[in-house]
């Protein structure tokens, strides 16, 4: 439905199955023009319907380059985790368009999307979702065991993760065993064991207290000098401020859009330019 009342009229746009050419979707190849690294185009996420329909994400349009490190702000219930799991891949919109890396995503198949979240989106989460059986460095391998790294890539790659958010000592303790602040850096180090294209971090500090959230400030600070795409959904001014530029949500909808660093992208970051996204963005069945 529309704003009045009208039913939405969603654009023509087939969901692929998971034998369609969604399924082995293949990246943009080098050389070839891509844009912007994320891009939503009148992006909306409707829930309920007649009196009870809530308008969460409310045709919202937002380029990220790559490279970028962009927060997006704004008070409870304006949109913004909504906002994140669209771009992610974790949720359907009603309407619009997801593109990463010059592909549009948000109409693959089921399998395909996952795919496309082990190898190229990184999540971070507010309440960490680490596996609690799980030691440190298993919950870092784990993505990248299902991505299909070999074990011993796997382990490698998590020690080395877990060394560079100042965790080597802590790598075979179970998340019971760690404080906040280590468990965010365990779910950071998780998100990256990929090499994901873009990191989409939901409120990364807010269990934390102000101790930790100057580490993972630190940590983000580190990422994004590194040319790492972020996408940060946060409630506090010190995270907002790490940022290149900042959006402003209300009632689901874009109210500002300021940039603080003047930081458009592109800082030579090979996860975020355009040569190599088809080897990192390709996959076969």
């Amino acid at each position: 439905m529309t704003r009045d009342g009208q039913r939405v009229r969603g654009r023509s746009r087939r969901r692929g199955t998971d034998d369609s050419p969604g399924a082995g979707w293949v990246g943009p190849q080098p050389g070839e023009a891509t844009g912007p690294l994320l891009r939503a185009v009148g992006l909306t996420r409707v829930y309920g319907q007649d009196e009870s329909v809530v308008w969460a994400v409310d045709g919202v349009d937002l380029d990220v380059p790559a490279g970028q490190a962009l927060a997006v702000t704004g008070p409870s219930g304006c949109g913004k985790s909504t906002l994140l799991q669209l771009l992610g891949g974790l949720d359907r919109p009603t309407e619009g368009e997801v593109w990463l890396g010059g592909r549009r995503v948000d109409d693959l198949g089921e399998r395909a999307l996952a795919r496309l979240r082990r190898r190229t989106v990184g999540f971070v989460f507010q309440a960490y979702h680490l596996m609690d059986e799980l030691t440190a460095a298993e919950n870092v391998e784990l993505p990248a065991l299902l991505a299909g790294a070999s074990p011993r890539t796997a382990r490698n790659r998590a020690a080395e993760l877990l060394d560079q958010v100042g965790l080597a000592d802590r790598a075979r303790h179970l998340p019971s065993e760690l404080s906040g602040g280590q468990r965010q850096r365990v779910a950071i180090a998780r998100a990256l064991v990929n090499e994901p294209l873009v990191v989409l971090a939901d409120e990364p500090t807010g269990n934390l207290d102000s101790a930790a959230t100057l580490d993972i400030l630190r940590l983000f600070g580190e990422l994004r000098a590194a040319g790492q795409t972020l996408v940060m959904v946060t409630h506090d001014e010190r995270v907002a401020a790490t940022a290149d530029r900042v959006v402003s949500l209300r009632d689901g909808a874009v109210a500002d859009d300021t940039r603080l660093h003047g930081n458009d992208g592109g800082t030579g970051h090979g996860h975020g330019s355009s040569t190599g996204l088809g080897s990192l963005l390709s996959w076969e069945d």
